[in-house]
């Protein structure tokens, strides 16, 4: 599995992280242990942390102008890995040319460095091309939060649909649900129905609920390889977001949430204006749980304050008297209830019925790339990222006598979409929702 994930550009860290000219940054990433650095010229590098001389940790190390210094005998590299002095000895430069540490090429957008972990290639992947990706700056937030489980977990979270209705929304009675509210369905129907198929990019569910006048209720996520997910908690018109759990090691995983400014947020009120309790509306469209100060160990960035060692902060009397939970906030009741499983959770001990469909098409799918991967066959998104423009994740409601896919394209060419990257991925793709 890490030989798949190793063939896609992934999120290192936010390009906040790195000062330049600042001190180096653990950073652990595939179970390796990394640092990354922005030397004085302003160019990241992101390297094996031991010095390839003899294997003193960079983290101790200058960061000077073009590049790093090791401590113990002065050895400089460059950003891209490559030795640039070896001062504590006479030696042939020829020499020195050829000492390198085991660098990773980097590339930064819209406040994230990127890093490719993958084998040499004459010519590398393009970066992710899923929409909330290609927005500008200015119209979307980027958040992070380091979570305690399998990497595989967090993405199961995010395309299990119907704990919506009862993790984040099950104190809601459907007396007090806002009937102008499109996604007041998830609370009166909380056991849908599902379609779920393969797609080049991954995966993608619709789980379908009846609605009114012979219409239908749809939601709609997506899987995308090797480790993102387009979760569907919005309107269909303008949710454009991405969360991205990349794997710190075995244990434990960083979220990153790309998420469009403009869109508009679910169901958060009941019929009286009430803010939904455990869901109070943020400025934040998606709000992370507040963190503890950073600390320089490889497990010390973007920890939850509300964590296992004080039970997430529970309020049993919230949870007794007003919410479902007692757990603030979507984000913090999601994370609680999957580490709850344990870091990597015992599946044997599972018994699966039919609203788990997309996660077995899920672990199927990823089981299949991983044998086709080592047959030599990469999964059809490494060379052609273009393909999941097409996808596009939130709700609507379409006519009963419609094909979910036929809705689902209507609506997509119909979509906000600031760069027009939906419409001309439905365009192009659409014989992926025949």
């Amino acid at each position: 599995m890490g030989n798949l994930m190793r063939q896609f550009w992934m999120p290192a860290c936010l390009s906040t992280e790195l000062e330049r000219g600042g001190p180096p940054m653990r950073l652990l990433l595939l179970g390796e242990p990394l640092v990354a650095f922005r030397d004085g010229d302003g160019h990241v590098g992101i390297m094996d942390h031991r010095c390839p001389h003899r294997g003193a940790s960079l983290f101790f190390g200058r960061v000077e102008q073009s590049g790093i210094r090791c401590v113990y005998h002065g050895w400089k590299f460059k950003p891209t890995g490559h030795c640039e002095e070896i001062p504590n000895s006479e030696v042939d430069p020829a020499l020195v040319n050829t000492i390198s540490a085991d660098a990773f090429p980097t590339q930064e957008r819209n406040g994230v460095v990127w890093i490719y972990m993958g084998e040499q290639r004459d010519q590398l992947p393009e970066l992710p091309r899923m929409e909330a990706l290609l927005l500008d700056p200015e119209q979307v937030s980027v958040q992070c939060l380091q979570r305690k489980y399998n990497w595989l977990q967090g993405i199961e979270g995010d395309i299990d649909t119907s704990h919506f209705g009862f993790l984040h929304v099950g104190g809601v009675d459907k007396a007090d649900v806002d009937q102008k509210n499109m996604h007041r369905y998830s609370v009166l129907d909380r056991a849908p129905k599902y379609h779920v198929s393969n797609t080049p990019w991954g995966t993608m569910y619709c789980a379908h609920r009846p609605a009114e006048k012979d219409e239908v209720y749809y939601r709609i996520a997506h899987f995308v390889y090797p480790f993102w997910s387009l979760f569907p908690d919005g309107d269909f018109n303008d949710l454009i977001v991405a969360n991205c759990y990349v794997p710190m090691d075995d244990e434990h995983t960083m979220l990153f949430t790309f998420y469009y400014n403009q869109s508009a947020m679910a169901m958060r009120h009941t019929k009286d204006g009430a803010p939904i309790p455990g869901l109070e509306p943020d400025a934040n469209h998606m709000p992370m749980p507040p963190t503890l100060p950073p600390t320089s160990d490889w497990y010390g960035r973007w920890r939850s304050e509300a964590n296992e060692e004080n039970d997430y902060l529970i309020d049993r009397e919230t949870q007794r008297t007003k919410s479902y939970t007692g757990l603030s906030g979507v984000l913090l009741q999601d994370t609680a209830i999957v580490e709850s499983m344990g870091k990597i959770v015992d599946r044997s001990r599972e018994h699966l019925v039919g609203s788990d469909a997309m996660i077995v098409r899920t672990r199927r799918a990823l089981l299949s790339a991983v044998r086709e991967l080592a047959e030599g066959k990469r999964p059809p998104l490494v060379d052609d990222p273009h393909v999941v423009e097409a996808a596009r994740s939130g709700s609507f409601i379409a006519p009963a006598t419609v094909p979910w896919s036929d809705a689902y394209l209507q609506h997509a060419k119909a979509a906000t979409s600031p760069k027009g990257t939906l419409q001309l991925g439905v365009e192009k793709h659409q014989q992926v929702f025949g």
